[in-house]
């Protein structure tokens, strides 16, 4: 319809040419799937790191990695609308105080979001020299509602050339003096930025660069694969909450259909039992 949503009605209507009686269902044989960041996401490095944290106040925003809210992370503490995350970090930051409290707030949002809304509120953040640790999800495109191009992939909303915008360039232009690149997927990496971004005394941006795996031109690797012999059912990579992986039994098992072979949870195991 041209307004309203998809509910069952309308897409019974729609199939069946006429409503039909509303199905019975037992709720006890509904199958529980909560949503979850896709198999390979690269914001899933960030949210592990950043959610095991203590002592830090997490500022969210509107975009598919809204789902970092969700356990196993649980790595947000407010979401109130588009562009916010910023902002809403930099008043959190200023009323806890700069030296009294040992709360770090740290803002997250992804790049088109921070194109679209994100901008006034990374100069705010500098002009009032608010000491926050502002993370970009620098996914190279609009993941959430259905991969429209950004300022910076070089490309317009029709795929045509167009300017490409230097994010690193524009938050050192802004006035920050701390600004890195990172990959989300490499956990030593971002553990090392956020824990020198936090001990930081003046605000800084954290840009995590890696395309999101539903592109069709990102390269996907091979599934991986479980040593029996040596996984022991001990669920560390469960704590990545990558829904490639399950727990069954005394050991864990990947779903070829899923995985992409990003080799995010091959760093959780100490066993070396999830392989190439």
């Amino acid at each position: 319809p041209y307004c309203g949503e998809l509910t069952p009605d309308v897409l019974r209507q729609a199939i069946n040419g006429a409503a039909l009686p509303h199905a019975h269902v037992d709720p006890a044989q509904i199958v529980v799937r909560p949503p979850a960041l896709c198999a390979g996401c690269p914001h899933r490095g960030f949210f592990y790191e950043v959610g095991r944290r203590k002592n830090v106040l997490i500022s969210g925003d509107i975009g598919c990695y809204t789902l970092g809210f969700a356990q196993p992370f649980n790595a947000m503490d407010s979401c109130v609308c588009m562009g916010a995350s910023i902002s809403m970090g930099h008043g959190a930051a200023k009323v806890l105080g700069q030296e009294d409290s040992p709360v770090r707030v740290v803002s997250v949002l992804g790049d088109s979001t921070f194109f679209h809304t994100g901008i006034n509120s990374l100069l705010n953040v500098v002009y009032n020299n608010s000491p926050t640790v502002n993370v970009i999800l620098d996914n190279r495109i609009t993941g959430m509602t259905g991969h429209q191009q950004t300022p910076t992939t070089g490309k317009n909303l029709r795929g045509e050339p167009a300017g490409k915008v230097d994010l690193e360039a524009l938050c050192r232009a802004v006035g920050f003096r701390r600004v890195r690149v990172v990959d989300p997927n490499n956990l030593k990496e971002m553990d090392k930025a956020l824990k020198e971004e936090l001990a930081a005394e003046e605000p800084s941006v954290i840009i995590t660069r890696s395309p999101c795996v539903m592109l069709k031109e990102v390269p996907k690797a091979p599934p991986l694969k479980v040593d029996l012999e040596k996984c022991n059912g001990c669920s560390l990579c469960m704590r990545i909450g990558c829904p490639a992986l399950s727990l069954r039994g005394d050991h864990v098992e990947i779903d070829n259909t899923q995985c992409i072979g990003c080799q995010v949870c091959m760093q959780m195991c100490h066993r070396d039992a999830l392989i190439v």
